[in-house]
């Protein structure tokens, strides 16, 4: 199989997620809230574990917004969110959840890989399982983050956690056997049948995200790997609680770009 090329990701990414748009907000929308910061499956709130340490006042990029919850949150706790998204569609769901919500943020549509911002521009850029699983080179992703903050700045992001990539996609017992070598980097492609790429997902190990960050000049403050609640008896594609309690589903990388 011939490798997929950026160009070929970017085109079937924002084809994608223009076409699933109103389904995944139907399916999600209610998870996710109008105004919040929902990190991941597992329900872990900003409004909780502040990752993002004191927003108010800063500058703040979300990469792969989707309908931009999360920047409607961080508005309301007085940070200037911006919200990116390659996707026409998932931004026409966040222009319709600022109008519900009364919280307005400015959203821009544009590749991750191509930031359409001057250098140091942001204190914080974040993203919710947005832009890096999905670009073909997420090491290149990683420097334009860090071209984009000011020295001193944030790069929070959740991604579904490397060793999911062991096990099929479901959320019964199934989903249980490892039948994938974690460490074939191959990524998930579907075509359509003249070849055309129309989704990928990449996959990268834990020790492949790190070498990303250094190489970008990032320092790794913390990796969180929330834990699955309780009382949370929700399915989410392949996050379930026969799943959640047995290994973990999503992981989030907390980094700073040192000060110069």
């Amino acid at each position: 199989m011939p490798r997929v090329t950026e160009t070929e990701a970017r085109r079937a990414n924002r084809t994608w997620w223009d076409r699933d748009a109103d389904d995944y907000q139907d399916e999600h929308g209610a998870f996710l809230g109008d105004v919040d910061f929902v990190w991941c499956p597992e329900r872990l709130r900003e409004a909780d574990a502040r990752l993002l340490g004191p927003v108010p006042g800063k500058k703040i990029l979300e990469l792969g917004a989707g309908a931009a919850a999360a920047s409607r949150w961080l508005r309301s706790e007085g940070a200037h969110p911006v919200a990116l998204d390659l996707s026409e569609g998932m931004l026409r769901h966040a222009a319709d959840a600022a109008g519900r919500s009364g919280v307005p943020v400015p959203l821009v549509q544009a590749d991750a890989m191509a930031l359409p911002f001057a250098t140091g521009s942001f204190d914080i850029v974040c993203t919710a399982f947005g832009a890096i699983p999905f670009v073909a080179d997420s090491g290149a992703a990683m420097r334009e983050v860090a071209r984009v903050l000011r020295p001193g700045g944030s790069w929070v992001f959740s991604v579904t956690h490397p060793m999911r990539w062991i096990f099929f996609d479901e959320p019964d017992e199934s989903g249980l056997i490892a039948r994938n070598s974690y460490f074939d980097r191959t990524p998930y492609v579907e075509r359509d049948d003249d070849g055309t790429v129309t989704y990928l997902e990449q996959h990268r190990t834990v020790g492949d995200r790190v070498r990303e960050l250094v190489g970008a000049g990032f320092l790794l403050r913390d990796l969180i790997e929330p834990e699955w609640p309780d009382d949370h008896e929700q399915l989410w594609g392949q996050w379930s609680p026969l799943r959640g309690r047995l290994f973990p589903g999503t992981a989030i990388f907390v980094c700073d770009l040192p000060e110069r």
